[in-house]
């Protein structure tokens, strides 16, 4: 029952934020995602205690006729994953209290409902079921990035739109074809199917370009990655949180849970251009970053250049690479939702986003500069923060697989830390610009939004072993499903 709570205390608290016309509903989405973000800290609670009592799963018929079935669960990495959703809306909403959004009543019901539909995509383990839930999370986004955000907003939005939905589409024809040849929509019975023989290589390998591609394209990884950055600027601070700090993540958890132990065929088939294609993206994205001045695209491109490494990591199927992705999916969602939101409160100060307009912000706003500094280290895996454990897992793993598959990879650690560096230099320090002369320092929600941040970035980092411990279940799974390379 608990984890049907997950999905609906979010999506009765947006259907109901639809109707509070006033600046309540702000209190109202705060309080309603606090109430979600306890909620997962008591299944992690009973998780620990037993991952196996009753309160943590559901399974019920659905659509009979279908054969399909209405199944949430929890196990340790989509526990995390909810987690990672529990905390991050009332981040997210703190962050962004300043803003006074036209139809604040609907921005912040949709952004709930988006929530929901995260929830569910996580809890799924039933394909149909999963499918809905996927779509039910990117169409309330669809709405946020067309109807709030910059002035190219509704034909970036409508390219967002095309990518998605063509992934969507090639989703769901992998799914019906899953279905015609086991009769049935559970992740378990399509496991075995995979494992009796039922589904052969040559299927695998067609079903492996469905679903790769179609995930693909949400978490981005090159080349299906063009509509990001674009979107990531053109669309509200908030919004963005939520695309780049949990919905990529939808992709990557996609393809450890339906594709792996699913089509193990395709995944051998495929795995060498997949890694390759994420290598160069990698390169590629660090490099425009560095070439950028907007600083929302520059941490547009970063978000591309580290979801690369995790579907590298991915492919190189070992059990140090996967625990790595595992750790990282979590870390870069608290980091880069830090990101956005130091990268929103110095557009609302100083007007910009040019790094080149800015400068000398450490001297009138410190909580602001130390903050970003932080945030900045953990984007580059300094140790001793949360982003280190992840990328050395991930590292190590790629060495495991292909040493030359990791030299190249490495050129992204060196990269990123010159862009990032680079707009610390040029944001925080040097001569104050005319527009950030006297800017006012974070304080209020922005400030408790910070400190939780930053809190979390030291804590994982410091004592990563819980964050660990929650995933090796998962680890173990794929292990015993033959996934892993040993």
């Amino acid at each position: 029952m608990l984890t049907l709570l997950l999905i609906l205390i979010p999506l009765l608290g947006g259907l109901i934020s639809f109707a509070i016309k006033n600046d309540g509903v702000k209190t109202w989405a705060i309080a309603s995602s606090f109430i979600t973000a306890i909620l997962g800290f008591v299944a992690l609670w009973m998780f620990k205690e037993n991952p196996d009592t009753e309160a943590l799963r559901l399974n019920m018929p659905w659509i009979e006729m279908l054969n399909a079935r209405f199944v949430v669960q929890l196990d340790g990495m989509n526990l995390m994953l909810c987690l990672l959703t529990a905390i991050a809306f009332p981040l997210i909403f703190l962050a962004g209290y300043a803003h006074n959004f036209d139809r604040k009543h609907n921005f912040y019901g949709l952004m709930l409902l988006s929530q929901a539909g995260l929830m569910g995509v996580f809890l799924a383990w039933d394909a149909l079921q999963f499918y809905v839930f996927w779509e039910l999370a990117l169409i309330p986004v669809y709405f946020l990035c067309s109807m709030w955000g910059g002035d190219k907003r509704v034909p970036v939005t409508f390219k967002f739109f095309v990518y998605t939905f063509a992934g969507s589409l090639l989703m769901l024809v992998g799914i019906i074809s899953m279905y015609a040849i086991t009769d049935s929509f559970e992740w378990s019975v399509w496991v075995a199917a995979a494992g009796n023989g039922t589904l052969s290589a040559g299927a695998q390998y067609i079903l492996f370009v469905l679903f790769f591609v179609a995930f693909a394209i949400k978490m981005p990884v090159f080349p299906f990655h063009t509509w990001q950055p674009d979107t990531y600027e053109q669309s509200a601070t908030p919004v963005t949180m939520v695309l780049s700090g949990i919905m990529v993540k939808m992709g990557i958890f996609a393809v450890i849970r339906w594709v792996l132990p699913v089509m193990p065929a395709g995944v051998e088939h495929w795995s060498h251009v997949v890694v390759v294609l994420s290598v160069i993206g990698i390169i590629y994205a660090s490099l425009l970053a560095w070439m950028q001045s907007d600083i929302k695209r520059i941490v547009a491109y970063s978000s591309i250049a580290h979801i690369g490494l995790m579907c590298a990591a991915i492919f190189a199927r070992n059990d140090i690479s996967l625990q790595g992705v595992m750790a990282q999916m979590f870390s870069h969602g608290i980091n880069i939702i830090g990101m956005w939101a130091i990268v929103d409160a110095i557009e609302r100060r100083t007007g910009t986003r040019n790094i080149y307009e800015m400068g000398g912000i450490a001297t009138s706003a410190p909580n602001l500069a130390i903050t970003l500094v932080i945030v900045a280290f953990a984007n580059i895996a300094l140790p001793l923060t949360n982003g280190f454990i992840g990328e050395f897992l991930m590292f190590n793993g790629l060495f495991l697989y292909n040493g030359w598959y990791m030299a190249f990879a490495g050129l992204g650690i060196i990269l990123g830390a010159v862009y990032t560096l680079n707009m610390v230099q040029k944001v925080l320090y040097g001569p104050a610009g005319s527009k950030t002369t006297g800017i006012e320092d974070l304080k209020g929600s922005e400030m408790t939004a910070m400190v939780l941040v930053v809190a979390m970035i030291l804590m994982v980092g410091v004592y990563p072993k819980p964050l660990l411990n929650l995933t090796e279940g998962t680890v173990q799974v794929l292990n015993t499903l033959n996934v892993i390379i040993k």
